[in-house]
Formats: C-alpha cells, structure tokens, sequence
C-alpha cells in the first residue's frame, strides 16, 4: 500500500527560530456568538465567516499579503478579486493543520473528503484550546478547506498531489489580463521547511496537468454544529484572523508542538512571549494574537 503523507516532527524544533518580519494588522473586534438559543448550521457560519471577511478586507494585513501575492505573480491591483484573496487566506488560516480552528493532522486512511471531519466536530460537545476539534490527514485537510471556500463562492479551488502520497490544494487564479496563474496552498507543512506558507514554490502546482475544482457537497448547508463548537470557531477567527502571515505561521508551529504533545502548553506559552518580546515595531494586531495565544495555553494549566 502506498504510505500515506508524513510530517517529521524534526520540523517542530526550528519552530522557534521562525521570526517575524512583517508589520501588519489592525485589531478585530472580538465578537462573542451566544452558545445556545442561536442557529448554527453550516448555512449559518457560512454567513458569519462572510461578514468576518468582509470586515478583514480593511486590514493593512489583508492588503499586505494581497500585494505580495500580485508581487510574486506580476499582477495588476485590478486583475483579480481582492474579496476572494480575503476568503482564501482567511479559511486557509482556519483549516490548516494547527490552524486557529485546531484541526490536528495524522495518518487516517480516510477517503480524500472532509466527512470525517465533520463527522468528529459534530461530536465534539466542549472544544479547549489545547484540544484537537478533529483529526485528518492532508486530503482531508486540503478536501474541507476546498469545500468551505467553493461555499463561501470562491471557485476554481482543487486538490492537487505533489507526490503520490500527500496533497495539497491550489487555488487556481485567472487574471482578467495575463496567464492562469495556481497558487499552492499547504493545508499541512508535510515536505515542507517552517518557512513556507501560503503560496510556497516548493510544489509545483503545474507539475499536475489539471486542478479539479472540488465540487462534491461533502455535508448540506443544514448540517448543525454543536452550539459551542460553533462560537468557538467564531471566537477564533476574533482573536487570530487579522494577525499577519508570518505571526500566524508562527503561531501555528507552537500550536502544532501542543497538539502533537511535543511540549506543554507553558513551553509553548513561553516561546510565544519571546517570539512577541523579539517583533520590531510590531502592530498591535499581531501583539494581540500572541496574548491570546498565551492565554489559550494557559486556560487549562494547571501553574496559571
């Protein structure tokens, strides 16, 4: 049997060392959605995650990463939609292993869907901050980050297999003007460096002749979530979506260690300050995803 996509945990020691060196964001207003007497379908977090979006759009965040994705491709301001970045980015930092939803990767051999997934969250009563809400493996991953952005209305979102035994999406991107262009994005760091993040170059995405674009319904809009898991997912997206690239990629390692139990949360909560006490400048967007990180780890400690 093929063996199936691996993340060395090697990868988790240079976590650390990941500095931040970009200035951005500004503040999102932290929203608190009622964990009861409200509905909480997939229709319904489609809806929320719309108006988050369109609240990130003002994000000098946003508009940096925007403008490094027309900087690395040679695109006019002009020649694709902004609103679709802004999705893009926003439910790739969600979905991502170790993202800000706390999806957690690991070998499943489960099929190339997101079913599973929603089959554990809809279990899943209390989430913490120091829990994984599921466990997926990259097609998975790369499957339920392909299914939110196709529903949020962003098209030409697939599945695509740098090498028989991982994957990844892309986003495949046409310009009103120029070249089809296909953005990588890693839904794990499996046979990647921590550097690498949204739009890496180390796949390449044309090595693949076609990009699907994943239609297949993997759950209907009325499909519920439990209430608290709900505002869980919206509370995050408060206190993490509008740091910058680099702070959320950072983030994202420390959360990773936690999840994998590579070090406690205090270990991580330590690094997360000295990675904080290390920004240059730093805008107060990113100073507050690293208090809220800190936070997080702590909730359930049992020293704070």
């Amino acid at each position: 049997m093929t063996p199936r996509c691996r993340w060395p945990l090697a990868f988790l020691a240079v976590a650390a060392s990941v500095v931040c060196a970009q200035p951005v964001l500004r503040a999102c207003p932290q929203t608190q959605h009622a964990a009861s007497n409200q509905p909480t379908t997939l229709a319904d977090l489609r809806s929320v995650m719309r108006l988050k979006a369109k609240s990130l759009e003002n994000s000098s965040g946003m508009r940096q990463g925007f403008a490094a994705l027309l900087a690395n491709h040679h695109l006019a301001p002009d020649s694709i939609r902004y609103s679709d970045y802004v999705v893009v980015r926003l439910y790739f930092e969600a979905t991502r292993d170790a993202g800000f939803w706390n999806l957690h990767w690991a070998i499943t051999d489960k099929p190339p869907n997101s079913d599973n997934i929603w089959r554990q969250w809809q279990q899943l009563r209390a989430p913490l901050p120091l829990l994984p809400t599921a466990t997926a493996e990259c097609d998975e991953l790369s499957a339920l980050f392909a299914f939110l952005v196709d529903r949020a209305g962003v098209k030409t979102v697939g599945l695509f297999w740098p090498y028989p035994n991982h994957t990844v999406a892309v986003w495949v991107v046409k310009p009103a003007t120029g070249a089809t262009i296909r953005v990588v994005v890693p839904t794990s760091q499996i046979f990647l460096e921590p550097t690498d993040d949204f739009g890496t170059t180390k796949f390449d995405p044309w090595h693949q002749k076609t990009i699907y674009e994943y239609t297949r319904r993997d759950v209907p809009d009325s499909f519920s979530l439990p209430p608290k898991l709900f505002s869980f997912f919206v509370q995050q997206v408060d206190k993490y979506a509008a740091a910058s690239n680099s702070t959320l990629l950072q983030l994202r390692y420390l959360r990773s260690g936690v999840l994998q139990k590579a070090w406690t949360p205090e270990q991580a909560a330590q690094q997360a300050l000295q990675q904080r006490a290390a920004l240059s400048n730093p805008p107060a967007e990113d100073t507050a995803a690293f208090d809220h990180f800190v936070q997080d780890m702590r909730l359930q400690s049992p020293a704070h």
